[in-house]
């Protein structure tokens, strides 16, 4: 009877082949899997990089004065040139830098104020939320465009900073709306009670539970006042209330065109084509993050 030999097999380690993702990597993964925000991601770039670097490889400044005059596009000017020889190119270059510099200080400060002022008020509730969010109300009732008159004749010269003043004065109640619609759903939650049992202060639990947990809400409503923001600026300048001469805007840029467009089209829509250009890509960024941070938005064909 031969001896039979037993082989012992150890089982073999197998490795997990499901992955935890953090919140912050299925944010970014979803992102990235957005294909229109993606698009107007790196058309926003091209146009940044337009605005901020084109000024040093251009020939021309947006004040230099040539002896082409009402030119059309050329190789020479690939924009054309206006009635006293600018650039057209040069002066979009200038005017995209203001509009993005204005735009992003607006979406900065508006989306600070608004989100502190939102959580606060819905943090208290009671008479605090009254009171706060009655201011809210008287100033999203006042027509923008009056106070906006109003604001532009008292501060600063017409410069790019006074502008983006008076339009983040004007839209910090949007934020502070969303924000604390959030908060009231959030201040429910079993982390905040957490939070005030272990005896956090008020401002703890806004600046590390309430506000990080609403950063998506934040975020969406940021890109959203980025586009509210250029278009806002290029009706202020249209009208004469925003940026104003020796300098100059994509909004100041179309509305000394508005005389020409039959004589001289290029004046008037290739500025206008940039200001389309900046809204939609951050309309579509916009929509891109909203879908990241909420995936029920998103439905799967």
């Amino acid at each position: 009877m031969s001896d039979t030999t037993v082989l012992s097999v150890e089982p073999a380690e197998v490795e997990p082949t499901v992955r935890l993702r953090s919140q912050r990597a299925m944010v970014l993964r979803r992102f990235l899997r957005h294909r229109a925000a993606m698009g107007s991601l790196v058309l926003f770039g091209l146009v940044v990089l337009f605005a901020f670097v084109g000024p040093l490889v251009l020939p021309y400044d947006h004040t230099s004065i040539g002896d082409d005059l009402s030119r059309p596009p050329s190789l020479r000017h690939p924009f054309g040139t206006d009635q006293l020889g600018h650039d057209t190119m040069a002066q979009v270059m200038r005017g995209a830098q203001q509009s993005i510099k204005i735009a992003l200080l607006v979406a900065v400060a508006a989306t600070g104020a608004g989100a502190l002022w939102g959580s606060v008020a819905g943090l208290y509730r009671g008479v605090a939320d009254a009171l706060m969010m009655r201011l809210v109300d008287v100033l999203l009732i006042l027509p923008g465009i009056a106070v906006a008159a109003a604001l532009s004749g008292s501060i600063g010269n017409g410069g790019w900073l006074a502008v983006a003043i008076i339009l983040g004065s004007l839209t910090w109640p949007y934020v502070s709306r969303v924000v604390r619609g959030t908060v009231l759903s959030l201040r429910e939650q079993e982390f905040v009670e957490a939070a005030r049992a272990l005896g956090a202060s008020d401002s703890r639990i806004i600046v590390r539970h309430l506000l990080p947990n609403a950063i998506g809400p934040i975020v969406v409503t940021a890109t959203i006042l980025v586009a509210g923001a250029i278009l806002g600026e290029a009706g202020l300048s249209f009208l004469g209330l925003g940026v104003r001469s020796p300098d100059t805007s994509l909004g100041l840029l179309v509305a000394g065109a508005k005389d020409a467009l039959n004589t001289r089209p290029w004046l008037f829509y290739f500025p206008g084509a940039v200001i389309i250009l900046i809204a939609l890509t951050i309309s579509f960024i916009g929509d891109g993050l909203r879908d990241a941070f909420d995936p029920r938005q998103q439905l799967r064909r």
